[in-house]
């Protein structure tokens, strides 16, 4: 998972690893009422939970509070699934580089962004492609 996701967006940049026995029951209700029978692994972002699992074959994370409010979930995606415009900005400003990792970020209030790991750094775009801002991985 690309767990520096949640720092683009305000989070700390270390997550630690965290047993389930530590996560608020609330986080872990909610979890489990919207990922029904998943199993997951979760970390410490500051003062948010992260959960990592895996749904339908596809690689996952979510970001809830300690009222176990979801602030945003992400999904794992290829490369080649960022929007045209993406790629397209990648190619101009990052000459040469490969985008190691890809990301399809939807907030809690259905807000889509894309993420794309380039040379360490994860930069961010809205849901037409437009670049957002970039930060360090």
């Amino acid at each position: 998972m690309i767990s520096a996701l949640f720092v683009t967006f305000g989070f700390a940049a270390c997550a630690q690893k965290l047993d389930a026995s530590k996560v608020p029951a609330a986080v872990k209700a909610a979890f489990a009422k919207q990922y029904p029978g998943i199993t997951a692994g979760w970390e410490r972002e500051d003062r948010n939970y992260e959960v990592n699992f895996k749904q339908n074959g596809n690689t996952m994370s979510a970001l809830y509070e300690a009222n176990g409010t979801l602030t945003e979930a992400e999904m794992d995606i290829k490369v080649s699934d960022l929007p045209a415009t993406v790629q397209s900005y990648i190619k101009e400003h990052y000459k040469g580089k490969t985008v190691k990792e890809a990301a399809k970020i939807t907030k809690a209030d259905g807000t889509v962004n894309y993420e794309a790991e380039v040379s360490g750094k994860d930069v961010i775009f809205d849901a037409a492609g437009k670049f957002i801002k970039e930060a360090k991985d």
